[in-house]
């Protein structure tokens, strides 16, 4: 979060994903139709989010995990795909015995969102941790040449 009360922009949009319509509307450029097993109101009911890069236009990330997957195919079913590859993901956690978020409580509700922000303030720990070894490995070369 950014320093002072207000929060970035891109700080609001991340929290917005909570919403399963939102998740929805990232997905105007998904590369697989309504028929397909990862249909974007499937993907979107299984927590991703679609993030594409020229890399990967099927790139999809989970907004309490935070992990990303790509590689999709039609018969790729996002649940089983969240389920085995991110197996203690909270969100994987909490729909195990539900067909769909709308059964959570408003309690499992504010769970998810602690969870998600703990993971959100890990993402960018790490981020940092390596910055400073990068930059640490930098130094480290400069000070042997000297």
């Amino acid at each position: 979060m950014a320093t002072g009360t207000a929060f970035t922009e891109a700080e609001k949009w991340e929290f917005s994903m909570n919403s399963e319509n939102i998740r929805l509307s990232t997905f105007n450029d998904w590369p697989f139709d309504d028929d397909c097993l990862c249909a974007p109101s499937k993907m979107a009911a299984a927590g991703f989010y679609h993030i594409p890069t020229d890399q990967h236009p099927d790139l999809v990330r989970c907004y309490v995990c935070l992990n990303e997957l790509e590689g999709w195919e039609p018969d790729d079913d996002p649940w089983a795909e969240h389920k085995r590859l991110h197996p203690n993901c909270d969100l994987v956690k909490i729909m195990k015995n539900r067909k769909s978020l709308d059964e959570i409580t408003v309690k499992e509700f504010l769970d998810l969102e602690c969870k998600r922000q703990q993971n959100r303030i890990r993402a960018q720990i790490e981020e940092r941790v390596k910055e400073f070894r990068q930059q640490a490995a930098r130094v480290r070369r400069q000070m042997e040449l000297l």
